[in-house]
């Protein structure tokens, strides 16, 4: 069977960008820019973005296209005779459903805003003053996850609409419907962006996000640590590299453009998102008196305060979870491709059959997470948390760690796929070329920043068991 590929350049953009563009972008990011120095804490992200999230993320797309395989497959076809690279394979699946069981949770909320802000009476929380619509706001989101029923049900949407786009294959499916999903995304968060900007005390929250506050960075050795760790670690995280679904995407295009350009501008896409949901949260935050560390509920409460000070607030409410929602089920329909293309390499199944098998699958997988937050919620591990707090640091923490060490040693080790041919891959057509000149930055520099991310990562739970 000829293996199926995108119908168009922008179709891989868009849908690679869609996989990486998270809940991360919506919340973390603009929080920690904050926190860190507004445009300082911008700049060292953009280091650590050019040294180590592109070269991985260009390496996974080389490893994809060169193989034309999904990481059940890729290892075997590249690695060198009696290696054992391909082993990777199953701790990348399980990464992937690992991420699968508490992010169908997430885009559930998302889902689930859209009926509540269609029907919610936002100008009659607007009108009992700040402090009564935050909490009213507040209170909205609690009830969601204090709901089993309503959380499940949520997921479960999501879980069905992600795999009836699968189904649909690549081009009629995942591409043509993420492709208009972004797009649309993509010129609301445009809209909400100017539109938060000309709220009546939104110049102090551009000011706390873009102005450049070196002092927040400098003010000791351990302040710029954090900082440095922060950045390393949101620029390492953001591309959802290190498990195989960017590596999917690489497998269905053609070698008419070199990758580096290719990872360049996917990177640049998530961090637009990200700068400009900022744009969004901090000039509202300060113009209704929202605490900007409010966490993954940022968006369910600040938000909707900016629109019920809009015209026609309602409307734009509804559209922005809409959208929203859009952009979660991208990442669950990118990361759904990467599962199915799984079971479709390594046995031979036919894309009905993977979907037919994973539609039960993966929503019974999620249900844990779900039930977290409520019947579970008692349910948690010292110094980690709750159910989808431990999936997220067994991903995150982990597998999206160790995965991109594999991916990069594998790239640049005589014993595996090689420097030469990683160059010869990732140089192959138009545009930015992978500089030859990286390759000690590759074998060594990178390597040993993933270690620290590693070690880092687990450095606070050894510390509460340890205190414990």
């Amino acid at each position: 069977m000829a293996r199926e590929q995108f119908k168009s350049r922008l179709g891989f953009i868009l849908i690679s960008a869609g996989c990486a563009v998270g809940l991360g972008n919506v919340w973390r990011f603009p929080y920690i820019v904050g926190e860190y120095g507004g445009a300082a804490f911008i700049i060292l992200y953009l280091i650590f973005l050019a040294i180590l999230g592109l070269p991985i993320l260009v390496m996974e797309f080389s490893i994809g296209r060169a193989s034309k395989r999904s990481i059940a497959r890729a290892f075997d076809e590249l690695e060198p005779p009696r290696s054992h690279w391909h082993v990777f394979k199953w701790l990348g699946i399980t990464g992937l459903y690992l991420l699968m069981m508490f992010y169908t949770t997430v885009a559930g909320w998302m889902l689930a805003y859209i009926p509540k802000m269609a029907t919610t009476n936002l100008a009659s929380i607007g009108s009992e003053g700040e402090t009564a619509a935050a909490g009213a706001l507040s209170g909205l989101f609690e009830s969601l996850l204090s709901n089993p029923s309503e959380l499940i049900a949520w997921m479960v949407v999501a879980c069905a609409i992600a795999l009836l786009v699968c189904s649909l294959g690549l081009q009629k499916g995942v591409e043509r419907i993420t492709k208009v999903m972004m797009v649309c995304l993509l010129a609301l968060i445009l809209v909400l962006a100017i539109r938060a900007c000309t709220l009546e005390g939104a110049v102090d929250g551009i000011a706390f996000y873009l102005l450049p506050d070196f002092s927040k960075i400098f003010s000791s050795w351990g302040t710029f640590g954090d900082a440095v760790f922060a950045a390393l670690g949101q620029a390492f995280f953001t591309l959802s590299i290190g498990i195989g679904s960017m590596e999917i995407f690489g497998s269905y295009i053609n070698k008419d453009y070199a990758l580096t350009g290719e990872a360049v501008r996917i990177a640049g896409l998530d961090t637009f998102v990200a700068l400009a949901t900022g744009m969004i949260i901090f000039p509202a935050c300060f113009a209704f008196g929202v605490s900007p560390d409010s966490g993954p509920g940022l968006v369910f409460i600040t938000l909707p305060a900016v629109f019920e000070q809009m015209w026609m607030g309602q409307l734009w409410a509804t559209l922005f979870f809409i959208f929203m929602g859009f952009a979660a089920i991208s990442t669950v329909i990118a990361v759904f491709e990467g599962i199915l293309s799984f079971w479709m390499d390594q046995w031979n199944f036919s894309r009905k059959k993977a979907v037919a098998i994973n539609i039960v699958l993966i929503p019974l997988l999620s249900v844990p997470c779900a039930l977290g937050f409520n019947v579970w919620s008692g349910f948690e591990l010292p110094g980690i948390g709750n159910i989808q707090a431990i999936e997220d640091f067994l991903v995150s923490n982990n597998i999206l760690v160790i995965g991109s060490l594999i991916f990069v040693l594998f790239c640049v080790s005589k014993r595996g796929w090689g420097w030469e041919n990683f160059l010869k891959e990732a140089n192959m057509g138009k545009g930015l070329k992978f500089p030859r000149a990286l390759y000690y930055w590759m074998k060594i520099g990178v390597p040993v920043l993933i270690i620290v991310i590693l070690v880092s990562g687990w450095m606070p739970l050894v510390t509460t068991w340890i205190g414990g």
